[in-house]
Protein backbone atom coordinates (compact mmCIF):
# COMPACT_ATOMS: atom_id res chain seq x y z
CA UNK A 1 0.00 0.00 0.00
CA UNK A 2 1.25 3.38 -1.07
CA UNK A 3 2.35 5.76 1.90
CA UNK A 4 0.12 8.32 -0.23
CA UNK A 5 -2.84 5.95 0.93
CA UNK A 6 -1.82 5.08 4.35
CA UNK A 7 -1.04 9.05 5.83
CA UNK A 8 -0.82 13.06 5.00
CA UNK A 9 1.80 15.22 6.47
CA UNK A 10 0.49 18.93 6.87
CA UNK A 11 2.88 20.96 6.65
CA UNK A 12 2.55 24.96 7.40
CA UNK A 13 4.04 27.87 5.62
CA UNK A 14 6.92 27.81 7.33
CA UNK A 15 7.89 25.47 10.89
CA UNK A 16 8.69 27.93 13.34
CA UNK A 17 7.72 26.03 16.93
CA UNK A 18 9.16 22.18 18.17
CA UNK A 19 5.59 20.73 17.43
CA UNK A 20 4.22 18.18 16.07
CA UNK A 21 0.51 17.41 15.91
CA UNK A 22 -0.74 13.85 15.65
CA UNK A 23 -3.91 12.45 14.15
CA UNK A 24 -3.90 8.93 14.07
CA UNK A 25 -7.58 7.93 14.50
CA UNK A 26 -9.33 10.40 12.11
CA UNK A 27 -8.97 8.97 8.90
CA UNK A 28 -11.82 7.41 7.33
CA UNK A 29 -10.99 5.19 4.75
CA UNK A 30 -12.53 1.78 4.68
CA UNK A 31 -10.43 -0.70 2.33
CA UNK A 32 -12.44 -2.75 0.49
CA UNK A 33 -10.49 -5.97 1.13
CA UNK A 34 -11.32 -5.27 4.91
CA UNK A 35 -15.08 -4.41 3.98
CA UNK A 36 -15.06 -8.51 2.57
CA UNK A 37 -14.52 -9.32 5.58
CA UNK A 38 -16.52 -7.26 8.39
CA UNK A 39 -19.95 -8.01 9.20
CA UNK A 40 -20.78 -3.90 9.82
CA UNK A 41 -21.55 -1.17 7.32
CA UNK A 42 -19.31 1.69 6.54
CA UNK A 43 -21.19 3.88 9.64
CA UNK A 44 -21.24 1.03 12.09
CA UNK A 45 -17.24 0.92 11.39
CA UNK A 46 -16.56 4.27 11.59
CA UNK A 47 -18.03 4.92 15.17
CA UNK A 48 -14.76 4.66 16.67
CA UNK A 49 -12.96 7.15 14.52
CA UNK A 50 -12.16 10.61 16.11
CA UNK A 51 -14.44 12.34 13.26
CA UNK A 52 -13.06 15.78 12.23
CA UNK A 53 -10.36 15.85 15.06
CA UNK A 54 -7.74 16.53 12.16
CA UNK A 55 -9.75 19.81 11.26
CA UNK A 56 -10.12 21.09 15.22
CA UNK A 57 -6.53 20.72 15.37
CA UNK A 58 -6.28 22.44 11.96
CA UNK A 59 -5.03 25.82 14.10
CA UNK A 60 -1.51 24.14 14.52
CA UNK A 61 -0.02 25.00 10.90
CA UNK A 62 -1.10 29.18 11.53
CA UNK A 63 0.85 28.56 15.24
CA UNK A 64 3.69 26.97 13.09
CA UNK A 65 3.42 23.50 13.54
CA UNK A 66 2.83 19.87 11.46
CA UNK A 67 0.52 17.43 11.46
CA UNK A 68 0.99 14.18 10.57
CA UNK A 69 -2.80 12.46 10.15
CA UNK A 70 -3.60 8.82 9.13
CA UNK A 71 -6.01 8.19 6.24
CA UNK A 72 -7.35 4.72 6.77
CA UNK A 73 -9.92 3.91 9.61
CA UNK A 74 -9.12 3.21 13.08
CA UNK A 75 -11.66 0.00 12.48
CA UNK A 76 -9.15 -1.55 9.98
CA UNK A 77 -5.83 -0.98 12.31
CA UNK A 78 -5.30 1.08 15.75
CA UNK A 79 -2.10 3.37 15.22
CA UNK A 80 -1.89 4.29 18.58
CA UNK A 81 -1.22 0.17 20.38
CA UNK A 82 2.35 -1.79 20.38
CA UNK A 83 2.62 -3.09 16.67
CA UNK A 84 1.77 -6.56 18.11
CA UNK A 85 -0.91 -5.56 20.18
CA UNK A 86 -3.44 -8.39 19.21
CA UNK A 87 -6.02 -10.46 20.03
CA UNK A 88 -5.46 -14.72 19.80
CA UNK A 89 -9.93 -14.91 19.17
CA UNK A 90 -9.49 -13.16 15.84
CA UNK A 91 -6.94 -15.76 13.97
CA UNK A 92 -7.34 -19.56 13.33
CA UNK A 93 -3.49 -19.56 13.61
CA UNK A 94 -1.92 -19.35 17.06
CA UNK A 95 -0.12 -15.75 17.56
CA UNK A 96 3.89 -16.51 18.40
CA UNK A 97 5.25 -15.81 21.32
CA UNK A 98 6.13 -12.65 21.23
CA UNK A 99 3.29 -10.91 20.49
CA UNK A 100 0.89 -9.31 22.92
CA UNK A 101 -2.02 -11.05 23.71
CA UNK A 102 -2.70 -10.17 27.46
CA UNK A 103 -3.06 -6.57 27.31
CA UNK A 104 -5.89 -4.54 28.97
CA UNK A 105 -6.68 -3.18 25.39
CA UNK A 106 -6.73 -6.74 23.53
CA UNK A 107 -9.27 -7.84 26.28
CA UNK A 108 -11.52 -5.22 25.42
CA UNK A 109 -11.32 -5.90 22.06
CA UNK A 110 -8.86 -3.13 21.41
CA UNK A 111 -5.49 -4.31 19.85
CA UNK A 112 -3.73 -3.05 16.98
CA UNK A 113 -6.58 -4.58 14.61
CA UNK A 114 -9.53 -3.80 16.81
CA UNK A 115 -12.05 -7.02 17.58
CA UNK A 116 -14.65 -4.47 18.39
CA UNK A 117 -16.19 -0.92 17.39
CA UNK A 118 -17.06 1.60 20.09
CA UNK A 119 -20.17 0.18 21.21
CA UNK A 120 -18.99 -3.28 21.86
CA UNK A 121 -19.74 -4.71 17.89
CA UNK A 122 -17.81 -7.46 16.68
CA UNK A 123 -16.34 -6.19 13.52
CA UNK A 124 -15.81 -9.12 11.63
CA UNK A 125 -17.79 -12.43 10.37
CA UNK A 126 -14.59 -15.12 11.42
CA UNK A 127 -11.43 -15.53 12.11
CA UNK A 128 -9.07 -13.94 9.76
CA UNK A 129 -5.92 -15.19 8.38
CA UNK A 130 -2.81 -13.72 10.81
CA UNK A 131 -1.28 -12.98 7.46
CA UNK A 132 -3.94 -9.93 6.85
CA UNK A 133 -2.61 -8.35 10.20
CA UNK A 134 1.14 -8.61 9.29
CA UNK A 135 0.52 -6.89 6.14
CA UNK A 136 -1.63 -3.70 7.78
CA UNK A 137 1.59 -3.41 10.09
CA UNK A 138 4.44 -3.41 7.86
CA UNK A 139 1.76 -1.53 4.94
CA UNK A 140 0.12 0.92 7.38
CA UNK A 141 1.75 1.23 11.16
CA UNK A 142 5.16 0.80 10.37
CA UNK A 143 5.10 3.71 7.96
CA UNK A 144 2.80 5.57 10.32
CA UNK A 145 4.93 5.71 12.92
CA UNK A 146 8.61 5.65 10.46
CA UNK A 147 6.91 9.68 9.52
CA UNK A 148 6.08 10.34 12.88
CA UNK A 149 9.57 9.48 14.26
CA UNK A 150 11.41 11.37 11.89
CA UNK A 151 8.96 14.68 12.09
CA UNK A 152 10.03 14.37 15.91
CA UNK A 153 13.53 14.08 15.48
CA UNK A 154 13.55 16.61 13.17
CA UNK A 155 12.21 19.45 15.35
CA UNK A 156 14.24 18.09 17.93
CA UNK A 157 17.60 18.05 15.78
CA UNK A 158 16.84 21.99 14.93
CA UNK A 159 16.01 23.20 18.43
CA UNK A 160 17.01 20.41 21.56
CA UNK A 161 13.40 20.28 22.13
CA UNK A 162 10.28 18.51 20.93
CA UNK A 163 6.00 18.49 21.89
CA UNK A 164 4.07 15.97 20.31
CA UNK A 165 0.51 16.68 20.62
CA UNK A 166 -1.75 13.49 20.40
CA UNK A 167 -4.95 14.46 18.95
CA UNK A 168 -7.82 13.13 19.70
CA UNK A 169 -11.79 12.82 21.21
CA UNK A 170 -13.79 10.80 23.45
CA UNK A 171 -17.48 9.68 23.16
CA UNK A 172 -19.61 11.60 25.51
CA UNK A 173 -20.49 8.04 27.42
CA UNK A 174 -16.46 7.58 27.84
CA UNK A 175 -16.58 9.62 30.69
CA UNK A 176 -20.22 9.02 32.06
CA UNK A 177 -19.26 7.16 34.98
CA UNK A 178 -16.84 9.75 36.38
CA UNK A 179 -18.74 12.56 36.07
CA UNK A 180 -20.45 12.14 38.90
CA UNK A 181 -17.38 13.08 41.11
CA UNK A 182 -17.02 16.05 39.38
CA UNK A 183 -20.55 16.95 39.38
CA UNK A 184 -20.55 18.37 35.61
CA UNK A 185 -19.39 17.32 32.37
CA UNK A 186 -16.03 16.76 31.57
CA UNK A 187 -15.28 18.07 28.57
CA UNK A 188 -11.61 17.55 27.81
CA UNK A 189 -8.51 15.01 29.58
CA UNK A 190 -5.28 15.86 29.45
CA UNK A 191 -3.18 12.58 29.58
CA UNK A 192 0.75 13.03 30.57
CA UNK A 193 1.11 9.84 32.07
CA UNK A 194 0.79 11.42 35.24
CA UNK A 195 3.64 13.54 34.11
CA UNK A 196 6.05 10.73 32.74
CA UNK A 197 5.48 11.88 29.19
CA UNK A 198 5.50 15.58 29.28
CA UNK A 199 6.91 18.88 31.65
CA UNK A 200 4.03 19.90 33.77
CA UNK A 201 4.39 23.23 33.00
CA UNK A 202 3.39 22.44 28.72
CA UNK A 203 0.67 20.50 30.59
CA UNK A 204 -0.44 23.74 32.72
CA UNK A 205 -0.50 25.94 29.80
CA UNK A 206 -2.72 23.53 28.09
CA UNK A 207 -5.12 23.33 31.07
CA UNK A 208 -5.28 27.38 31.05
CA UNK A 209 -5.64 28.01 28.35
CA UNK A 210 -8.91 25.77 28.26
CA UNK A 211 -10.25 26.38 31.44
CA UNK A 212 -9.80 29.95 30.33
CA UNK A 213 -12.67 28.93 27.29
CA UNK A 214 -15.08 27.68 30.00
CA UNK A 215 -14.44 23.91 29.55
CA UNK A 216 -14.14 21.51 32.51
CA UNK A 217 -10.41 19.70 31.64
CA UNK A 218 -9.25 16.93 34.06
CA UNK A 219 -6.04 15.14 33.85
CA UNK A 220 -5.28 11.31 33.36
CA UNK A 221 -8.67 9.68 34.23
CA UNK A 222 -9.72 7.89 32.07
CA UNK A 223 -7.23 8.50 29.77
CA UNK A 224 -3.49 8.97 30.91
CA UNK A 225 -2.02 8.32 27.35
CA UNK A 226 -1.81 5.32 24.34
CA UNK A 227 1.15 3.95 22.62
CA UNK A 228 2.50 7.13 21.45
CA UNK A 229 2.95 9.07 24.74
CA UNK A 230 4.28 6.29 26.56
CA UNK A 231 7.03 5.84 23.12
CA UNK A 232 7.71 9.26 22.52
CA UNK A 233 7.69 10.97 26.08
CA UNK A 234 10.81 11.77 27.83
CA UNK A 235 10.46 14.81 29.22
CA UNK A 236 14.23 14.53 31.15
CA UNK A 237 16.14 14.25 27.28
CA UNK A 238 13.60 17.16 25.95
CA UNK A 239 11.30 15.43 24.22
CA UNK A 240 7.86 15.75 25.67
CA UNK A 241 4.40 13.85 24.60
CA UNK A 242 0.23 15.16 25.86
CA UNK A 243 -2.73 13.42 24.78
CA UNK A 244 -5.47 15.79 24.24
CA UNK A 245 -8.92 14.23 24.28
CA UNK A 246 -12.28 16.57 23.28
CA UNK A 247 -15.73 15.20 24.34
CA UNK A 248 -17.61 14.90 20.95
CA UNK A 249 -20.76 16.23 22.75
CA UNK A 250 -19.11 19.36 22.31
CA UNK A 251 -18.45 19.68 18.41
CA UNK A 252 -20.23 17.29 16.75
CA UNK A 253 -23.81 15.14 16.75
CA UNK A 254 -22.24 11.42 17.21
CA UNK A 255 -25.28 9.59 16.70
CA UNK A 256 -25.35 11.18 12.79
CA UNK A 257 -21.96 11.59 12.32
CA UNK A 258 -21.85 15.38 11.22
CA UNK A 259 -20.71 18.47 12.77
CA UNK A 260 -22.70 20.50 15.29
CA UNK A 261 -22.98 23.83 15.96
CA UNK A 262 -20.18 23.60 18.86
CA UNK A 263 -17.58 23.02 16.53
CA UNK A 264 -16.42 26.44 15.22
CA UNK A 265 -16.00 27.45 18.93
CA UNK A 266 -14.44 24.14 20.29
CA UNK A 267 -12.04 24.65 17.18
CA UNK A 268 -11.23 28.45 17.80
CA UNK A 269 -10.44 27.23 21.21
CA UNK A 270 -7.72 24.65 20.72
CA UNK A 271 -6.35 27.36 17.62
CA UNK A 272 -5.15 29.38 20.68
CA UNK A 273 -4.08 26.12 22.92
CA UNK A 274 -1.44 25.42 19.81
CA UNK A 275 -0.91 29.49 20.05
CA UNK A 276 -0.14 29.10 23.65
CA UNK A 277 1.78 26.16 23.38
CA UNK A 278 4.33 27.60 20.51
CA UNK A 279 4.43 31.10 22.54
CA UNK A 280 5.83 28.23 25.69
CA UNK A 281 8.34 26.80 23.67
CA UNK A 282 10.12 29.60 21.99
Amino acid sequence: MPADDVLEIIAPAEWTTPMVFNSPHSGHVLPEEFLAQVRLDARSLRLSQDCFVDELFGGCLTAGAPMLRALLSRSYIDLNREPYELDQRMFAEALPGHFNASSPRVACGLGTLPRIVAEGQEIYRGRIPLAAALGRIEQVYRPYHRALTALLNEAFQATGKVLLVDCHSMPASAVSEIQAAHERRIDVVLGDRFGASCDAGITEVVERSLMDAGLHVVRNRPYAGGFFTENHGRPRMGRHALQIEINRCLYMDEGRQMKSSGFNTIKTTLDGVAGALAAVLE
